[in-house]
């Protein structure tokens, strides 16, 4: 698709929301340009750690926050008011989609998202329909009104990817070892595959909404795919992932991959397409950058624990960081994993502020 195929009223809000933010130091960073700091941002940095969501989360379920545009709204800038991070990530969860288009999942308090029928089965591949920009108007309308809350401050977008979808589908939950995953993937691989490259499509219809509806910059998570070795990623995952970022290319927003455990991973997490590449705080930067190679834009990596530490042990360990990212093309300060539950806020606004004081350039 090129860019003249998009929908125009859509492509001219997505184009200004993207335009304002274009010299933020977050985007800078993304597409390795010079910047005036190291831009930060924190997965979910929009979540539990705030007393300010808890609060206006009460009484609502998971799913039905994500389907509410002004709480959405709301959530998504609570972190950027508190802590003064470089971009903002849309408050949804990556189950989104797949409940958008009729699967019946819920989000469980402490398991997390539970399928009510797992999908096994070439018959059960059928329930898996296409996602239609109608089935989530919700986001679409949140999008809108972040980007207008927002202004200069780029929104990052997201979509769980095809592999960790399929993980979820396939176990019916969360899993420690994905065995009926990998039973599928090895036992029955043309099954496999469709069911991938139908997940790819999905996905990819997902990010679209996202930033035609103004989303500056896009982020995959792969939070599963470190349970696999690099020769089962490239033959049975790599191909569904790589159509996901070639579908959302032809928009010029920078793509990020990030996935779990994925040390052995990084040199073809790199290769599927993306422009920024995730690194959890198993790999020092610097040794990432190595597995990447050139012309890519590192994001991490500090270990979410390491918060939870005095003061001076985080600014300690968040030097290591910042010296093993020197020289990099790009550098995105994130953390390792997502923002635990029991941070202390106070931590993370004072992360922000060191990171952006001691790389101020």
């Amino acid at each position: 698709m090129s860019l003249s195929d998009r929908p125009t009223g859509q492509q001219q809000h997505g184009n200004s929301a993207a335009s304002a933010a274009r010299d933020s130091a977050f985007l800078r960073a993304c597409r390795r340009e010079p910047v005036p700091h190291t831009p930060v941002w924190f997965m979910r940095q929009a979540g539990r750690s705030l007393p300010e969501y808890r609060e206006v989360r009460q009484g609502t379920a998971m799913l039905d926050s994500c389907m509410r545009p002004d709480l959405v709204t709301e959530i998504t800038l609570q972190p950027v008011r508190r802590h003064n991070v470089d971009a903002a990530i849309f408050f949804s969860d990556i189950v989104v989609p797949l409940k958008a288009i009729g699967v019946d999942l819920d989000i469980k308090p402490g398991v997390g998202p539970v399928i009510a029928q797992p999908i096994r089965t070439r018959a059960d591949l059928d329930r898996l329909r296409m996602l239609e920009p109608d089935d989530v108007k919700y986001v679409t309308e949140a999008i809108g009104m972040l980007v207008g809350e927002l202004g200069t401050t780029p929104l990052i977008g997201f979509a769980g990817a095809p592999f960790t979808l399929a993980s979820y589908l396939v176990e019916g939950g969360p899993s420690r070892n994905h065995e009926h995953t990998k039973a599928l993937m090895y036992g029955e691989p043309e099954l496999w595959a469709d069911l991938l490259d139908r997940l790819a499509d999905i996905t990819s219809a997902f990010l679209k909404v996202q930033i035609e509806a103004g989303a500056s910059a896009v982020q995959l998570f792969d939070s599963w795919v470190g349970a696999l070795a690099p020769a089962d990623y490239r033959r049975s995952v790599m191909p569904a992932s790589e159509k996901v970022f070639a579908a959302v290319a032809p928009y010029e927003v920078p793509r990020i991959h990030f996935g779990v455990g994925t040390g052995e991973l990084l040199g073809l997490m790199g290769e599927a397409g993306a422009d920024v590449v995730g690194v959890d705080w198993r790999v020092p930067l610097d040794e990432a950058a190595r597995r990447v190679g050139p012309g890519k834009a590192l994001q991490g990596n500090l270990d979410p624990a390491v918060l939870f530490a005095s003061r001076e042990a985080v600014e300690d360990k968040t030097r290591e960081v910042l010296d093993a990212a020197t020289g990099l093309e790009g550098h995105i300060f994130n953390l390792g994993h997502g923002v635990l539950p029991d941070t202390d806020p106070d931590a993370l606004t004072r992360l922000v502020e060191y990171v952006h004081t001691r790389t101020a350039r």
